[in-house]
C-alpha cells in the first residue's frame, strides 16, 4: 500500500471519526462540528466531526455580514493557497472512494479530450450558480437560502448522510420521496462512472475541487519542472489519470497531485512539495 492510499485512509477515518452515530443513527454536534474540514464530507453523516466547506458556504453565503461567513472562506483560502488540489487527491474522502472504485477491474474509458475540455467548466458553473448565486438571491422571507448544491446535486451526501440516516430512522424512510430517489439517481450514475472513469465527479462536478484549482498555479505546494533534464517524452502525460501535460503545464488547474507522473518519470526531473 503506497503512502497516498495510507493517507487516505486517515484522512477518511479522522473525518468521519464518530463511529458511534452509524449505530445511533444520530449526528455528532459537538463544538468540533463548528470546524471545516478540508475535503468534502456531509455535515449530516452520522461520523462526520467537521463541517463540509461547501455545505458551510452554502449555509452563510445569503448573510455575507456576519464574519461566520468569512471565516467559512478564509478557510477555504488558506487550505487553497496551502495546497491547493492536493486536498482532491490526498485527503478528500469522497475522492478517495472514486479511486477505491476505479480499481475494480473493468475496460476503463478515456473521456475524448474535446469532451473532457467542455465538460471540466461544469464544476465552475455549479460552483457559481449552485453555490453561490443561488443561496445568495433565492432566500425566504426570513432571508434563509436551502443549501441547493447539497439539496439537490451531492453524491457525497447522499452516501455518507442520507442512505445511513435513511435505514437507520423509521421516519426519514417514511419521508422519503422524489428527492431521495433523484439524488440517489445521481449518486449510483457517479458510482458507476468511477468504476469506468478516473474520478468523474472530481472532474466535472465538484464545486470544492473547482474552488481549490483556483489556487493550484500559485499554493505552496506545488509541482517544478526541471527543464534540464525533461526531454518532452510524454511519460507523464500517459500516467496522468487527469491526462494533463505535466511536462507542459505542472500546474494545471486539474492536476489533483497525485505523484503518479513523478513516479513514471525517466529523467527524474519533476519536483513537488512546499515552497519549491
Amino acid at each position: 500500500m503506497d503512502k497516498r492510499t495510507i493517507t487516505q485512509i486517515i484522512a477518511s477515518i479522522a473525518t468521519n471519526a464518530n463511529i458511534s452515530g452509524f449505530f445511533k443513527g444520530n449526528i455528532y454536534k459537538g463544538n468540533v462540528k463548528s470546524i471545516c474540514v478540508p475535503g468534502l464530507n456531509c455535515y449530516s453523516c452520522p461520523g462526520a466531526m467537521g463541517s463540509c466547506p461547501i455545505g458551510s458556504l452554502q449555509a452563510v453565503i445569503g448573510t455575507i455580514k456576519y464574519d461566520f461567513s468569512l471565516y467559512v472562506l478564509g478557510f477555504m483560502s488558506l487550505f487553497g493557497v496551502i495546497f491547493g488540489r492536493f486536498i482532491c487527491g490526498w485527503l478528500c474522502p469522497f475522492g478517495f472512494i472514486q479511486d477505491l472504485l476505479y480499481k475494480i477491474p473493468s475496460k476503463k474509458i478515456k473521456v475524448p479530450k474535446k469532451v473532457n475540455n467542455v465538460l471540466k467548466y461544469l464544476k465552475y458553473i455549479i460552483l457559481i450558480l449552485f453555490v453561490i448565486i443561488l443561496p445568495m438571491f433565492l432566500v425566504n422571507e426570513f432571508g434563509i437560502s436551502p443549501p441547493y448544491f447539497c439539496e439537490f446535486i451531492c453524491p457525497a451526501g447522499t452516501l455518507e448522510g442520507g442512505i445511513p440516516l435513511v435505514l437507520s430512522n423509521q421516519s426519514l424512510r417514511d419521508a422519503v420521496g422524489y428527492l431521495f430517489a433523484w439524488k440517489m439517481f445521481i449518486l449510483i450514475s457517479i458510482i458507476l462512472l468511477s468504476v469506468f472513469i478516473y474520478r468523474p465527479f472530481c472532474r466535472y462536478v465538484c464545486p470544492l475541487g473547482a474552488f481549490y484549482s483556483l489556487f493550484n498555479k500559485i499554493s505552496s505546494y506545488k509541482y517544478e519542472i526541471d527543464k534540464t533534464k525533461c526531454t518532452s517524452c510524454s511519460a507523464c502525460q500517459s500516467k496522468c489519470k487527469m491526462d494533463i501535460k505535466v511536462y507542459e503545464d505542472p500546474n494545471s488547474l486539474e492536476c489533483i497531485r497525485c505523484g503518479e507522473c513523478a513516479k513514471i518519470c525517466p529523467s527524474k526531473c519533476i519536483k513537488k512539495g512546499i515552497g519549491i
